[in-house]
């Protein structure tokens, strides 16, 4: 049947009465919240280790170029890469949770990460391996996408499915913090082995370490993904007698059934994707390259910022379980369509202090637009599609919003060389977020077991 907000979310309906959850519940509840805000930390320590290195050392290494630019693109290129596989991760995994269960896709899915980040930095480069090693760093890069369009969905939903009633928000948004936290652990470990190693050491091999030291972190991932409780969703038969019956390709289904909830969702999404990974990976590699600004001082910069956007995360939820999803994003959306241009033209400045503050500020005003729309997506689509559903609107926001920023970026600075262009380009889709999240209904007291 065609999409309908109306049928989907009750106007009025406010949520059923449930009984209090007992203290066994919320611990199980919390540990649940943790155990996904673990898995999507080492994943986006993942991402974000290759972004980083990406824009340090991976274009030379693996694409060798006698034009700086071109090497960079080509090492863009293969994060982008990376972006176009995810879909298929929402296909795989989205299938998986939605038949299957939860977990049983949020192990796998931490596992295959782990594989294809330990096996980048195991890879040899192109003066070692010819062409063989770009075919390889690709198709790495094209399994860690696969992981990643089937992490993020199964996480929040997992911890959303979980938890007590009128706290929706806050619990979706702990595993939420992980691609803010993610990329603070990968800065906890490049900055140090750049200063030990130099440039050139980091550059000549030790670029590797951050790579292979994700084997730890998927290994504790691992153990407490394991330990925690699936869904009450697929755990509770009655559950699951009371809902429609799973669908054989949730995709399919989700495409006929709710076209504009989904592209209306990964609009709302979009341009919260644009502020991140124009923030935290392509400027890391812009503002050195381009302007002459320190290395150490655009990631100290993207760091404090993203800092900040965690330390207001869980408050920002709290207050979207309180007041709804759509005031608090609609915020966030108008603050960053106001301040992109503003933070990017900090740069020009060349300021560390302007730089930090300008970061500081755009990044918790993403804090607004990312951290309630966990739930915010997953209250759009019934239990039966809504791993697929919510993944489908998230990853694809990414990889439109995200994963073509930097590549998008690299272009437009080859044109116009003032990073004012930055900001206008980033605004474009965060006012683009506004319109659609106008679009959309307020989600609060959607009914969400069904």
């Amino acid at each position: 049947m065609p999409d309908s907000t109306s049928k989907t979310v009750p106007e009025a309906a406010g949520p059923r009465p449930a009984a209090a959850p007992s203290a066994a519940a919320k611990g199980e509840a919390s540990r649940v919240a943790v155990a996904s805000l673990v898995g999507t930390t080492i994943e986006y320590y993942d991402f974000a280790v290759y972004g980083t290195a990406a824009a340090l050392v991976l274009g030379p290494a693996f694409f060798p170029s006698g034009n700086a630019t071109a090497s960079s693109l080509a090492a863009f290129l293969t994060f982008a890469a990376a972006f176009l596989s995810r879909p298929l991760g929402v296909v795989l995994f989205g299938t998986i949770g939605d038949r299957l269960g939860r977990r049983q896709a949020l192990v796998t899915s931490l596992l295959l990460m782990g594989v294809a980040t330990v096996g980048v930095g195991l890879l040899p480069t192109y003066g070692t391996a010819g062409l063989l090693a770009p075919v390889l760093l690709v198709t790495l890069r094209l399994l860690q996408g696969v992981s990643m369009g089937g992490e993020w969905g199964g996480a929040v939903l997992l911890a959303a499915e979980h938890a007590p009633p009128g706290r929706r928000a806050l619990y979706a948004s702990i595993p939420n913090v992980g691609p803010s936290l993610g990329f603070l652990l990968s800065s906890a470990v490049i900055l140090p082995t750049l200063h030990i190693a130099g440039r050139d050491g980091f550059t000549n091999g030790a670029w590797r370490i951050p790579f292979l030291l994700s084997t730890v972190l998927v290994v504790i991932g691992l153990w407490v993904r394991t330990t925690v409780s699936e869904s009450p969703v697929f755990s509770s038969p009655a559950r699951r007698t009371a809902q429609a019956p799973a669908s054989r390709f949730p995709l399919g289904a989700l495409v006929r059934q709710h076209p504009g909830r989904l592209l209306l969702g990964i609009g709302a999404a979009i341009g919260g994707s644009a502020v991140y990974y124009l923030t935290i990976v392509y400027s890391i590699s812009y503002g050195p390259k381009s302007l002459g600004i320190p290395q150490n001082t655009m990631l100290t910069a993207a760091s404090i910022g993203a800092a900040a956007g965690i330390a207001i995360t869980l408050p920002v939820a709290r207050l979207a379980d309180r007041i709804g999803r759509r005031p608090v994003m609609l915020t966030g959306a108008a603050g960053c369509v106001v301040w992109a241009v503003p933070m990017y033209a900090s740069l020009s400045s060349r300021n560390a202090l302007l730089i930090t503050g300008a970061y500081t500020v755009g990044l918790m005003l993403l804090a607004l637009m990312f951290s309630p729309v966990a739930a915010f997506l997953a209250e759009l689509f019934p239990a039966r599609l809504r791993y697929t559903g919510a993944s489908a609107a998230f990853i694809l926001a990414n990889t439109l919003g995200g994963g073509f920023a930097p590549l998008v970026a690299t272009w437009l600075h080859s044109h116009w060389e003032s990073p004012l262009v930055l900001g206008f380009y980033t605004g474009g889709l965060c006012l683009l977020s506004l319109l659609c999240l106008l679009a959309l209904p307020e989600t609060r007291d959607h009914e969400f077991d069904a």
